[in-house]
């Protein structure tokens, strides 16, 4: 198919400094919990986005110095010349599609409690390190030499990013996690030095830092300052107007601008909380301010609103991190006229957690991610079948689906059994929960595949026994019938069913769901989960004029949603609406008029009223796997080689796993290896060559 020429303004190369990329698309630095752990794997996925069209592809945060620390975040390192070769096979891997290769040197400042390290961390003043965990750190204010220092650090690192291959070198500034901002920021930089007080003194330390980089590369790299534009903090922080005024006063040092919010959670909000393009009352404007590129992102994912962002004169680049996980082929396939098989992220922020809690990134959308290297996996592409099986998938929910869809790319027949009559399972039950319509794109996207492939045969409304699978003559056949909410308080604080009395009101997320409602008109949610059903179903309630009290174990509503940045957002949009959170609660039993809740502290008992509505765990709905196995005698003579559950009918989990353990089905299904063999490659650090003292 051709491109539509709506979208030839998103293929013009753009001239930044001394280097030109191929085209508008551009993947800002994105951290990915691979970092200097697992150096292969991070290249292979950066590998994967060349791939995939983006003209710029950049690196995560890269620490330049043991002083901007991050542990216990693992990111990049290029603390000397001993990391270059692993940086170099990054920008390689970049470079063998043609595409540019940025890296963002990073030096923290009071954002790195140094754990590793263990040197005093410094910034503007003397003020606890601005860090998530709250460690007890504190920061020293810096002196002139500190300032001298960490320039020509940040020169020597701008240096081995050269000599490592990489075209555009960045100053990071945003976020509260690039050093310079501590100094942009008056909250933080109380000096009545050259470095304090007037804008001009707050934005001196960036501009040294950006000259002194371009003196350093700047015949042969490009020179990218990324800045956060707002705080969100009004006039207690940077803001957009203050912000646009260190921009005109630097208007033509860098390169290129890098626009975002900070800090984090600001600039990546999930699809909850902000829509596409939520970025652009920050970014307007600044094109005005410089003559430089300018790129700036807001979970792109429509190829419309990347053509009216470059039209309207707000950015030069279609800046992604998340979109560019959910599809790295997403500039090919708008270049190709494929719009239909873009896979759009769903804000969901699964990646996110993957990177806070220190392993590889996830995506709900894209299973590869993170196991391009490790797994061979690749987003377009899988292995052609070897062998002729049919396949019987029962269950066409996140795991059902893409199963299906991946085997069918394999050159298998499959045929896909729904018991219900509509597709996508529990996303497309979920989709009319509040803020969760943009999770639908999961199964919106599989069951679109799924419609042009021929050697797919799709049957609703057909809900199977054992005895029906087994005559059907299929060779494989794989059970993703999903799970449901338990309806006895069982979870992570309750190991055992609670009391629940005659006549008492109990329901559960599937009711709601499905569209049943409380008799009373007060509600008791008990959330054990602490991802993000408490938390919706609490505001849907509320929302439709029940009193609603949430009682948790955990500190605070959706507790797990610390991870994926939004917990902060849930909790103030509750409160807000008027929902009674109870922390540190543990459900004892349920009366006919409301519960009994206990300290998870003292023990000290509180009586609640309401009907009751239990989030708490789940059970796989594996009927027809454990029937099917109670028959296994029964196969060789149906012509069955194997059975296997997945996704939540295996164990629930979250949409994430379920789309993985499809994809690791497809993938696995024919494989035959030892219990004992590695599930994957890894790297192993080597071993010092030096003589050790015991030795």
């Amino acid at each position: 198919m051709a491109r539509d020429p709506r979208y030839d303004i998103l293929f013009e190369p753009v001239r930044i400094g001394p280097v030109t990329a191929k085209n508008r698309f551009y993947q800002v630095p994105h951290c990915n919990g691979m970092g200097y752990r697992d150096a292969t794997s991070n290249a292979a996925m950066r590998h994967v986005k060349a791939e995939g069209g983006w003209g710029v592809v950049c690196t995560e945060q890269v620490e330049i110095h043991p002083s901007g620390d991050i542990t216990p975040f693992i990111e990049l390192r290029l603390w000397d010349g001993s990391d270059v070769p692993m940086l170099a096979r990054i920008s390689d891997a970049i470079h063998s599609q043609n595409a540019l290769a940025g890296i963002q040197l990073a030096h923290n400042g009071m954002n790195a409690p140094n754990l590793t390290s263990r040197e005093i961390p410094f910034g503007p003043g003397d003020l606890p390190v601005f860090s998530i965990f709250n460690d007890p750190v504190q920061a020293r204010a810096m002196d002139k030499t500190d300032i001298r220092n960490l320039r020509r650090w940040h020169r020597n690192a701008a240096l081995r990013g050269r000599e490592a291959g990489y075209d555009i070198v960045y100053v990071y500034a945003g976020k509260l996690f690039g050093g310079a901002m501590f100094f942009l920021s008056r909250r933080y930089n109380q000096r009545n030095d050259e470095y304090g007080g007037s804008l001009e003194n707050r934005a001196r330390l960036l501009k040294e830092l950006i000259e002194e980089t371009r003196d350093a590369v700047g015949d042969t790299c490009a020179v990218a300052c990324r800045i956060s534009v707002d705080e969100l903090l009004g006039p207690d922080g940077l803001h957009r107007e203050e912000a646009h005024e260190v921009i005109a006063h630097l208007a033509e040092v860098p390169d290129l601008w890098d626009l975002t919010l900070s800090s984090w959670d600001n600039d990546s909000q999930t699809s909850r909380f902000a829509d596409e393009a939520y970025q652009e009352p920050f970014v307007t404007g600044v094109k005005k301010l410089t003559t430089k590129p300018v790129v700036g992102v807001g979970r792109f994912t429509s190829p419309d609103t990347m053509v009216r962002q470059v039209r309207s004169g707000i950015l030069d680049f279609v800046g992604a991190a998340r979109p560019s996980i959910a599809d790295p082929f997403l500039p090919k396939k708008v270049e190709e006229g494929r719009l239909e098989d873009i896979r759009e992220c769903i804000g969901c922020n699964i990646c996110v957690a993957g990177d806070h809690q220190t392993n590889p990134s996830r995506c709900t959308q894209n299973p590869s991610m993170g196991e391009e290297w490790r797994r061979g996996w690749h987003p377009e592409r899988i292995r052609a079948r070897t062998s002729d099986d049919t396949i019987l998938v029962v269950g066409a929910g996140p795991a059902g689906l893409e199963a299906t869809m991946m085997l069918a790319r394999r050159g298998h027949e499959v045929t896909l059994a729904e018991g219900g009559d509509t597709l996508g399972g529990r996303v497309m039950r979920e989709r009319h929960l509040p803020g969760l319509h943009a999770w639908a794109r999961v199964s919106d996207y599989r069951i679109g595949q799924i419609a042009t492939m021929p050697n797919v045969q799709i049957y609703r409304e057909s809900r199977l026994d054992a005895e029906g699978v087994l005559g059907f003559g299929f060779n494989r056949v794989v059970v993703a019938t999903g799970s449901t909410w338990r309806r006895d308080g069982v979870a992570r604080a309750v190991l055992k069913p609670v009391p629940i009395a005659e006549g008492a009101e109990v329901l559960n997320p599937d009711d709601l769901i499905s569209g049943m409602r409380p008799k009373a008109r007060n509600v008791v949610i008990y959330d054990d989960d602490h991802y993000y059903m408490g938390g919706v179903l609490a505001e849907l309630l509320v929302r439709e004029g029940y009193g609603v009290t949430l009682a948790t174990p955990a500190a605070d509503a959706s507790n797990w949603t610390h991870w994926t940045m939004e917990q902060h957002r849930i909790q103030a949009r509750l409160l807000g609406l008027g929902v009674k959170i109870m922390p540190h609660r543990v459900l004892t039993d349920i009366g006919a008029g409301g519960v009994t809740l206990a300290c998870t502290y003292t023990g000290t008992t509180v009586a609640v009223e309401g009907c009751t509505l239990l989030v708490t765990a789940r059970l796989p709905t594996n009927e027809l796997a454990r029937a099917l196995e109670a028959r296994r005698d029964d196969w060789g003579a149906a012509g069955i080689a194997s059975v296997a559950a997945i996704g939540d009918a295996l164990a629930p989990g979250t949409v994430a796993a379920a789309v993985f353990g499809g994809r690791r089905y497809a993938e696995e299904f024919d494989v035959v290896r030892s219990p004992d063999e590695p599930l994957f490659k890894r790297e192993v650090a080597g071993l010092t060559a030096e003589a050790l003292p015991w030795s």
